[in-house]
């Protein structure tokens, strides 16, 4: 046995190790241990955590590295020890965590294996072989080690599956494996064979399975059509022994319902008797024999031949030396029923084709909501959408949008029937309007203007009457005339005079009277000499003034009548835009403003302004938006959600 620091450098070979042991278990972390004298000087370097590195003196065979984890110290009459307790070095990867969530989706085996690895602080450990491409998602949050979440990735497999690794060389190398179905070894009564213990278990028992392959609801492929008409395959033997124990196997790689009958009819086969297992105390011979079929190791498919319990075969899942050094040759081996030679099947107590089709780590969602609709400043877009209580977490959720021309559908209304309207005024009104004061408006000309016109040449024009004519005419110009007379009174000598007047009346009948005139047929000559006509205008201009007033209207009371007779406006059906749309906009979640303004956006992440509780986490149920233009617009968008949410849930509707 060698020691190794923390570094992995050698410090020191345990040559006083006794009770050396070690303990493999399928798909676990193995262990071992060693006793040294509590007076042994290489006690000192036994420190925890260091390395051990265990090989099999008996074989050769390199066993495995490990390293220290607890020691119990042991002083009395008969003991006088330290024990060291050790852990394979696979347990280094309890030394990391996964902080926070970790989520994976439509990844390869492969890829979700090397995203563990990747999260160690110290990289000590490298993907070497990975056998499987399967295409599970998972989670994980705030996980104290990688070691579980690396084991978790193959959980799901619907086929037996081997952890194997190397610790020859660094960094270290794990292999995710199928294994073999081949019997590669054998225990054999009289042979190699010491002890037998055998664990009989009915629990697993299935003695109906209804298969079901590739589809889903009724167009998932069933086994009716090659099984007259029956959708399950039954034991009928072991119905009678242990009674109907039914159970749906659903493995939805199947497309062929021929593959689907026969995997079903091997699995049931098997399941149909109680899983049987085996611990074995057998002698290892292979340091002697040099043969691989007496190399009893860990995952490999063992014969086991006994006269009394018969010829079986099943798989090796534990193996373990109890003291290398005292009893090198002692081997305790673990059995169980060994899987039949068809990937598609196998019988163990987990039921992997359930934990496979049915495994409740969840899965990837993507929602979407879309809106169309107009809006303006003071109605904006609204946009209600629901998360519901199984979704454990929220990936994206993010708005896409854009704002076009404001539409609407139609240009008129039909009328209603002929209406006959009054309206009345409220009274007389008198309006006055005043000037704002006295206005003098003055114009000059331009000069003294003086113009000359003169005549073509002398002329001469003579008109005649139509005729001789008679014309007589009768007046009477006043009723009566009074003619009143007096003294002036700056009369010199008035007071000789005296003041006095005299009237005269004279009737109006001594006016009235008629004259008779005759016009006998003659003409006119007038001549007209040639001449010239002169007209100066002097030097002037015009003075107006208007002066202060005002303008009084009075308006009587009174009525209009307006008649509107029977009509109607027929609807311009069509899609009518306007020409402007908005310039900006506001977005607004949960009331939370996001920083942009502009009339569209791509993919804006949303998930910072979702309403959340008191730990930070987004709120269940309701959430709105709402888009707010600077102006009349339609608004275009669309919600994008990607969640994940459990496999789990109530009901069958």
């Amino acid at each position: 046995m060698k020691i190794l620091n923390r570094s992995r450098q050698p410090i020191a070979i345990l040559e006083n190790a006794y009770s050396v042991s070690y303990k493999k278990r399928l798909n676990e972390i193995w262990g071992a241990s060693f006793i040294l004298p509590l007076d042994d000087p290489k006690n000192a370097e036994c420190q925890p955590l260091n390395y051990v590195e265990i090989i099999d003196d008996l074989t050769g065979e390199y066993i495995g590295l490990f390293r220290i984890v607890p020691s119990q110290t042991t002083k009395s009459e008969s003991n006088y020890s330290i024990k060291y307790e050790c852990d394979h070095v696979i347990a280094t990867l309890l030394d990391d965590v996964l902080f926070e969530y970790h989520q994976t989706i439509n990844w390869t085996t492969k890829q979700n294996i090397e995203y563990i690895l990747a999260r160690q602080t110290t990289k000590h450990w490298r993907l070497g072989r990975c056998d499987f491409t399967r295409y599970f998602h998972y989670k994980w949050e705030d996980e104290n080690g990688l070691l579980g979440p690396l084991f978790s990735i193959a959980q799901p497999f619907d086929e037996q599956y081997e952890w194997t690794w190397d610790t020859t060389s660094y960094p270290w190398t794990l292999n995710l494996v199928r294994p073999s179905n081949a019997t590669t070894c054998e225990v054999r009564f009289g042979k190699n064979q010491r002890e037998i213990q055998r664990d009989i278990d009915p629990t697993g028992i299935l003695n109906r399975i209804y298969p079901k392959g590739y589809g889903e609801g009724v167009n998932q492929l069933t086994i009716r059509e090659a099984n007259n008409g029956r959708p399950y395959l039954e034991n009928a033997a072991s119905i009678a022994k242990y009674g109907l124990i039914p159970y749906v196997w659903v493995d939805r790689r199947f497309e062929d319902i021929d593959s689907l009958k026969a995997s079903a009819q091997a699995l049931l086969d098997e399941r149909s008797v109680p899983k049987v297992s085996y611990r074995i105390s057998a002698v290892d011979l292979s340091s002697l024999t040099g043969m691989d079929v007496d190399k009893l190791r860990v995952g490999r498919i063992v014969r086991i031949v006994d006269p009394d319990l018969g010829t079986f075969e099943a798989r090796i899942v534990g193996e373990s030396k109890p003291d290398m050094v005292g009893s090198p040759g002692d081997i305790q081996l673990e059995i169980a029923n060994k899987t039949e030679n068809l990937g598609t099947t196998q019988a163990d107590l987990e039921r992997r084709q359930e934990i496979n089709e049915v495994y409740a780590q969840g899965a990837t969602n993507i929602d979407s909501h879309d809106y169309n609709d107009n809006a303006d400043p003071n109605n904006p877009a609204t946009i209600r959408f629901y998360l519901p209580e199984e979704m454990v977490r929220v990936n994206k959720l993010e708005l896409t949008f854009e704002t076009s021309e404001f539409r609407t559908y139609g240009k008129a209304t039909e009328g209603g029937g002929a209406t006959s309207t009054t309206t009345k005024g409220g009274g007389g009104t008198t309006a006055t309007s005043s000037s704002g004061g006295g206005t003098t408006a003055t114009s000059t000309s331009g000069g003294g203007v003086s113009t000359s016109t003169a005549s073509g040449g002398g002329s001469s024009q003579t008109s005649s009457s139509g005729g001789g004519t008679q014309t007589t005419t009768s007046t009477r110009n006043f009723a009566q005339l009074n003619l009143v007379s007096g003294v002036p009174q700056n009369a010199i000598g008035s007071e000789n005079y005296g003041n006095h007047m005299h009237e005269v009346q004279i009737p109006g009948e001594r006016f009235n009277h008629s004259h008779d005139v005759s016009v006998p047929s003659h003409t006119h000559n007038v001549s007209i000499p040639s001449h010239t006509h002169d007209f100066n205008v002097p030097n002037h201009r015009h003075d107006v003034s208007i002066p202060n007033h005002t303008h009084s209207v009075t308006i009587p009371d009174h009525t209009h009548d307006f008649t509107l007779p029977n009509h109607t406006h027929e609807i311009q059906h069509g899609i009518y835009k306007l020409n402007s749309t908005p310039s900006r906009v506001t977005i607004k979640v949960d009331g939370n403003t996001v920083q942009h303004t502009s009339t569209s956006g791509q993919n804006i992440d949303l998930i910072p302004h979702l309403g959340t509780d008191s730990s930070g986490k987004v709120n269940r149920g309701w959430h709105t938006i709402e888009i707010t233009p600077n102006s009349l617009g339609r608004i275009t968008a669309q919600i994008t959600t990607q969640f994940f949410i459990q496999s789990r849930g109530g009901g069958n509707y």
